[in-house]
């Protein structure tokens, strides 16, 4: 299953990629340097970005993987849409940070072309104004008393959600400095953390470290980072595991209709299906990892994709900021995506609260809510001829988009998911990444490092 999707003749989903097969092939990434694994036997439960890099890395030094997959493609929470040529990201869309990225890395050595965004490339409309222009002095200033507050929020003696700040960072503010400084924490905060400002932390919700350089976008989509990763690997889609047992002679994985024994499982499902329960572990998780997944919070970032007959806004921009009436869902922020290759495509985000009911709404109360702001700053745009919805959180494969840092919570969690059940058991993905949570490359070292520790623990 996609991820809860709709979508009204948009494309296909990118499963497979022959090109990129056939460069991974070639790529030194991730290269045999030892014969360490030689003898062992391991399952990787999931075929994300952690769970290949996990896998891959356990292949090139000879041992026998497995990659168990729920769906019917690999990727996870990286899936990608191609229309006519054109490709759309449903999950995961930049490499943030390109200097010094393993992501970058393995595009690089993968021969992908990249395409360049920068977030100061952009125009912003707020109808309040005379001239519905945004008045960026005036934001300026309300940004100021937004970081003012942050700052003071650190140093709290007990943490709060980031909403008190927010709340105490609009107080004593004129009505139209109060709109823009709920306007900047819901670009800057919400849609960058995907929790709700009344569950992250406002202690640690900007915890994640980063690498320099700009951010870039994949040519072709972002689906091909997979597909390189899970060349010559054994993947087998559509299987669903419901159980994993582990002791000191091994594991056993279960799904609907198989078995299988191995000296060790990387389990990398998402957060939010470590939250559900809908794997039985047993013996259960040491009681630090089950504290760290009932602590952190899983956001919902999702997406609006609209295809319109014509180009209605400046696309001489990568980023549209919208202001938004009161009254109007905080469609906020808006990328251009279409502008590189000249298709008239927009892509509006929800996240937090908004984009946990955009799971549960229909494409036509998507289209609505989204077109309501959007005409707040281009009065004439018309209907889309064709849209496409994600539901991150509605999908029982991801349960939500990624992990945050919600109140109460604190980074030594994602230690301690990270850490090693005995020799045999492992969790990987970004939820477990202290570093670089949230993001693909914080995924990608995740799974690099349980392969390891898989190594170090059983290998030669």
């Amino acid at each position: 299953m996609m991820n809860d999707m709709s979508r009204r003749q948009f494309g296909a989903v990118v499963v497979g990629s022959t090109a990129a097969a056939a460069l991974a092939a070639c790529t030194p990434f991730g290269a045999a340097s030892s014969t360490r694994g030689v003898g062992l036997t391991v399952i990787v439960v999931g075929a994300g970005v952690a769970g290949l890099a996990a896998a891959r890395d356990l292949y090139r030094s000879g041992a026998e993987v497995i990659v168990l997959e729920a769906r019917d493609r690999i990727g996870g929470r990286t899936a990608t849409i191609v229309r006519e040529g054109f490709a759309l990201d449903l999950g995961a869309s930049w490499i943030h940070g390109l200097d010094g990225n393993p992501v970058t890395e393995l595009v690089n050595d993968a021969g992908l072309g990249l395409i360049e965004t920068d977030v100061e490339s952009a125009i912003g409309f707020d109808a309040a104004t005379a001239d519905g222009v945004l008045d960026d002095a005036a934001l300026a200033r309300a940004g100021a008393r937004l970081d003012a507050a942050v700052e003071a929020g650190y140093e709290t003696e007990v943490d709060q959600p980031l909403q008190r700040v927010v709340d105490a960072a609009a107080s004593g503010a004129s009505a139209s400095e109060a709109r823009l400084i709920r306007y900047l924490a819901a670009s800057a905060i919400e849609n960058e953390y995907a929790g709700p400002l009344s569950e992250l932390s406002a202690w640690w919700f900007d915890e994640a470290g980063g690498y320099d350089g700009g951010d870039a976008m994949i040519e072709g989509g972002y689906a091909q980072v997979p597909e390189v990763l899970a060349d010559e690997l054994d993947v087998r889609l559509g299987a669903v595991v419901t159980a994993v047992s582990w002791g000191d002679d091994g594991v056993l994985v279960q799904t609907a209709s198989e078995s299988f024994e191995a000296d060790a499982v990387i389990m990398t499902v998402p957060l939010g299906v470590l939250q559900s329960g809908a794997i039985a572990v047993d013996p259960p998780l040491p009681e630090a990892q089950q504290a760290a997944i009932a602590g952190l919070g899983m956001g919902v970032l999702n997406k609006v994709f609209m295809l319109f007959d014509e180009v209605f806004w400046d696309d001489s921009v990568d980023w549209i900021g919208i202001v938004p009436p009161d009254g109007l869902d905080p469609w906020v922020d808006w990328v251009t995506v279409g502008r590189a290759d000249d298709v008239p495509v927009l892509l509006g985000f929800a996240a937090g609260d908004l984009g946990r009911s955009v799971d549960a709404m229909s494409d036509e109360q998507v289209v609505a809510s989204a077109l309501a702001t959007l005409r707040s700053a281009y009065p004439s745009a018309p209907e889309p001829i064709e849209v496409l919805v994600t539901r991150w959180g509605a999908d029982e494969f991801a349960r939500g988009s990624y992990s945050f840092a919600a109140v109460g919570s604190d980074p030594e969690m994602r230690d301690d998911l990270a850490a090693g059940v005995g020799e045999r058991l492992h969790l990987a993905g970004e939820a477990t990444s202290r570093e670089h949570p949230s993001t693909v490359h914080g995924a990608l070292l995740s799974g690099r490092r349980a392969a390891e520790n898989v190594l170090g623990d059983l290998g030669s």
